[in-house]
């Protein structure tokens, strides 16, 4: 028997599910104003398209992971990717597969991939790491770990600063929710995925735009081609 999920997956789900309309209707294509996210997700498809990390002459599959109503999953797909969404909302998936109907969208928890092991050819999670305790990270990158094939790249966007901190929500758009929000310098991000056996390759600090109130962080990292275990 599934052990029942821990408090923060459940509360983050239902508080998801309360907004996820207001919050499609309100960000849209999420990544029309941001150019480098765009660039960054465009230099992860070509990444993702390496030849000589897939058996046979099939690309392996990557997600998006927190995708939300899809539109990064959408991106991917127009970049030539094999992609699919996953998202800890049932609302939000289904608002996903309304909009984007020719691709797929799952429902499922990146601390609990439902993947076989060395299986994607990448993983994309922006701003979607937000809502994982820090005593959960390494654990959630470790999985990451486990269904990634050799080489395989991971493409992470998360608001941040100097110092960590977070952030508590008892309401969004008019909704009663609860939502934590965690903040992260890179290097803790950084020292979580390393504990993983992940590999950073690139990392990027941008200062807010006018709607924002964060610095953001980028970060590229991939499973080494051979193990470090």
């Amino acid at each position: 028997m599934r052990a029942d999920p821990p408090e923060f997956l459940r509360a983050t789900r239902s508080s998801y599910d309360a907004i996820a309309d207001d919050y499609a209707d309100r960000f849209g294509d999420g990544l029309a104003g941001l150019p480098l996210e765009r660039s960054l997700l465009t230099a992860f498809a070509e990444l993702a398209r390496t030849p000589g990390r897939a058996a046979g002459s099939t690309s392996p599959p990557v997600a998006d992971l927190g995708c939300g109503p899809g539109y990064v999953t959408a991106r991917l797909h127009r970049l030539g990717l094999p992609v699919f969404g996953v998202d800890l909302s049932p609302r939000m998936v289904s608002l996903a597969r309304e909009a984007h109907p020719e691709l797929r969208f799952h429902v499922g928890s990146m601390t609990a991939l439902d993947l076989p092991t060395g299986t994607l050819g990448g993983i994309v999670a922006l701003y979607s790491v937000i809502h994982i305790p820090d005593d959960h990270l390494t654990e959630v990158f470790t999985e990451f770990h486990r269904v990634l094939t050799p080489g395989a790249p991971v493409l992470l966007a998360f608001q941040s600063g100097d110092e960590d901190g977070g952030l508590h929500l008892d309401e969004r758009f008019g909704h009663p929710v609860s939502l934590d929000y965690y903040w992260r310098s890179p290097a803790t991000v950084v020292t979580h995925l390393t504990k993983a056996g992940l590999e950073l390759t690139a990392q990027i600090l941008r200062e807010p735009t006018a709607d924002e109130k964060r610095p953001r962080a980028l970060l590229l990292a991939r499973r080494p081609e051979t193990a470090q275990d």
